[in-house]
Parts: structure tokens; sequence; C-alpha cells
């Protein structure tokens, strides 16, 4: 498994510790930055995420900033993207389970990073419940 993470300033200091659980796990992490605390824009490191999983370079996202909210609207301008925001693990599994979610958003200022960690294992650990659910996902693309 490859996932792709990118986050901004407000969520650098998240993703090592985000990195460090996948390494842990032995999956591939594809790193689109930023790479400091300095202040950036948040799309130029949200579309390269959602391209790798549209393209299924990766078959996850996570991507992380101060409220989570621009990094999901970003990503969910992405037609074969389904960014879900989360800030809790119940959450990250129904996001999983019900909506097919492939990319997690983080809102590092609102949700410890022990959550965040917590939050992006039971996103990768969950599996799409399909069923009813499919059906509505299939509706979700204009």
């Amino acid at each position: 498994m490859k996932i792709a993470i990118g986050c901004d300033h407000a969520g650098f200091p998240y993703k090592k510790a985000v990195t460090d659980l996948l390494e842990d796990k032995k999956i591939a992490v594809i790193d689109h930055g930023t790479n400091s605390l300095d202040s950036v824009d948040y799309p130029d490191f949200v579309h390269p995420v959602a391209n790798d999983v549209e393209s299924d370079a990766a078959q996850l996202g996570i991507v992380i900033c101060g409220s989570g909210n621009g990094v999901a609207i970003t990503a969910n301008k992405h037609a074969g993207i389904r960014a879900a925001l989360c800030w809790n693990t119940e959450l990250a599994a129904l996001a999983r389970q019900h909506n097919n979610a492939n990319v997690i958003a983080i809102p590092a200022r609102f949700v410890s990073e022990e959550k965040a960690v917590e939050m992006v294992e039971t996103f990768i650990n969950t599996e799409f419940e399909g069923g009813r659910h499919a059906r509505r996902v299939g509706k979700i693309v204009c």
C-alpha cells in the first residue's frame, strides 16, 4: 500500500508523527510537503495528494491543515476524491465504512497529535462496507 500525504504549515508538526506510524507499518509514503513551519498555501500540497489518489499512485491520502476545512475542500474538487474531515476515530471509521472516503482531512488546531495518529490508524485499517452504501457513494460524482 502507498499513502500520499500533504499539509500546510499548521499541519507540519503532525506530519512526522503520522509518517512514522505509516513507516512502522511498512506502508510506503509519498510526501508532498510542506517541510517547515513557514507559511504556505495549502492547495499547493493538497492537489498533488489528490492527483496521486486519483491516478492510483497512492491508495489513500492524508491532508492536514489548521481547521481541516481548506484541505478537505481542495481535495474534494477532484472528481475521484472523497475527502472526509475527521476529528475523532468514530468519524474516521464511518468515513471509510459508509462513504468509501479515500482521503482523510485532519484539523491540526483542533485535535491532539495523538488523536490524529489514532484517526489515521483507524482510517487505514477500516474497509468500505459496500451494500447500500455503494449505491449512495455511486451517486456522489456529478
